[in-house]
């Protein structure tokens, strides 16, 4: 049994399109984060003009502390909205390179299956049980892997759900506190 040039030709195009693959999401995700980035700054530049002014205007000690409390609320909340964005192009991210890689030891796997049953054809009489031991144990790692994934998943789910309780608790504690 010997390699092709066209098997090698192949496995370099798939190396190569799973890299583009990456190097895409990986793209993708700097983009997105420098675009959030760049709104927050906008808008905190936006903001402490604003409250400078607002501030500026102040009549008397009282209005100055009064506004100055009124400025927290909607910086917690820009704050909150930022990391949840944040967050979600992260956990975007975190699937596409999931999606790559599942793809990759797909085709992986497959590739060597095939090749696998070639040799076992060629093979001397009794090494049926060796393949059929590498075939098991290729199951075995696969199983390995997919519930490997699936905890994965169920883990980003889990910090998704805390991620969106302790916004919603820092949003219910800025609102008690801008009630008191």
């Amino acid at each position: 049994m010997y390699v092709t040039p066209e098997q090698i030709q192949s496995a370099n195009k798939a190396n190569v399109e799973t890299l583009l693959a990456v190097a895409n999401a990986q793209f993708s995700a700097f983009e997105k984060f420098a675009n959030l980035s760049a709104g927050a700054v906008k808008s905190a530049f936006e903001d402490s003009i604003a409250n400078t002014r607002a501030l500026l205007g102040a009549k008397d000690v009282q209005e100055f502390v009064a506004l100055q409390n009124s400025f927290a609320q909607p910086a917690i909340e820009k704050a909150i909205a930022y990391s949840k964005s944040v967050y979600e192009v992260a956990t975007e991210t975190n699937s596409e390179l999931s999606k790559v890689a599942e793809r990759r030891v797909a085709e992986w796997n497959e590739g060597f299956v095939n090749l696998l049953d070639k040799v076992s054809k060629n093979a001397p009489a009794g090494s049926d049980v060796a393949v059929a031991a590498i075939k098991s144990m290729l199951a075995a790692g696969n199983s390995a892997y997919d519930n490997f994934t699936k905890v994965a998943k169920q883990a980003t789910e889990i910090a998704e759900a805390n991620v969106n309780a302790a916004t919603d608790t820092v949003k219910g504690m800025a609102k008690a506190k801008k009630a008191a």
